[in-house]
């Protein structure tokens, strides 16, 4: 039986009893994944429970959000993302993620580095992610700028909030033509934009998009790590102190609770 690493400290975002404990929260896992205990670990961090669901079933077990956590999805083999996006339990996600019918809320989703590239390829968001334009694998710490602050993940970022969260990719470049770039601008769907120096040639220095909902986001870097007094970035209080990537979570989490900022 799994035990999970006990927790340092005893800090948590809501209470065990509060209104927002009790959302659970799904993490698959494709072959290849890497980070899938962390993104339920920032799950349950972020006063979660995390569900984990398992590529090959259709079944999301009601869970009311999920999460495409990173990693090389069958080996990147093809291109990164390209074979996770036939997966089966991909066929309801989508489904899901795209519902219209008023008597059920569109699944709130949000991929991380490879789930952004899964994203793209099943077409939940536009654009591709191709490799970095220096060619070479990069992990540091990465400014962000918070630009939009209106989506399921984000409702808890104040406007143009710059944040810090780990980037670790080598297929991190985002592309899309110019009306595809266009329309994302104009719309405001540009989620988090890179700052201090574009890490892999991405256009318009685009970290982070949604879907015109806003229940579907996608980013190269990972909030997921920096979730944890001690093991995120710097920041102003000490070394490894940094937490913005929580605030991801505590926003779905209270977006599902129906709770205001």
């Amino acid at each position: 039986m799994s035990v999970e690493t006990p927790l340092i400290g005893d800090f948590t975002a809501a209470p065990a009893q509060s209104r927002l404990a009790g959302a659970r929260i799904g993490v698959v896992t494709f072959p290849g994944t890497l980070d899938d205990r962390d993104a339920a670990r920032a799950v349950r961090l972020g006063g979660g429970t995390p569900v984990a669901l398992w590529h090959a079933d259709q079944s999301l077990h009601g869970v009311d959000a999920v999460v495409l956590p990173g990693g090389f999805s069958y080996g990147d083999y093809l291109r990164a993302g390209a074979i996770a996006r036939f997966a089966p339990v991909m066929d309801t996600i989508v489904k899901e993620a795209q519902a219209k019918d008023t008597s059920a809320a569109a699944l709130p989703v949000l991929g991380i580095c490879n789930g952004f590239q899964i994203l793209t390829e099943a077409h939940l968001l536009p654009g591709s992610m191709i490799k970095n334009n220096h060619l070479k694998f990069i992990c540091r710490d990465q400014a962000l700028r918070v630009e939009n602050n209106q989506t399921a993940w984000t409702s808890q970022f104040t406007d143009d909030e710059i944040i810090a969260i780990p980037l670790k990719n080598q297929d991190g470049q985002y592309v899309a033509d110019d009306a595809t770039l266009a329309q994302l601008e104009d719309e405001g769907r540009v989620v988090f934009r890179y700052v201090g120096g574009n890490p892999n040639g991405s256009r318009n220095d685009i970290a982070g998009i949604t879907n015109e909902a806003g229940n579907v986001v996608g980013l190269m870097p990972h909030p997921e790590h920096a979730v944890e007094a001690g093991y995120g970035p710097d920041d102003t209080t000490g070394m490894r102190n940094g937490t913005d990537g929580l605030t991801l979570f505590t926003s779905v989490i209270s977006s599902l609770a129906g709770a205001t900022k």
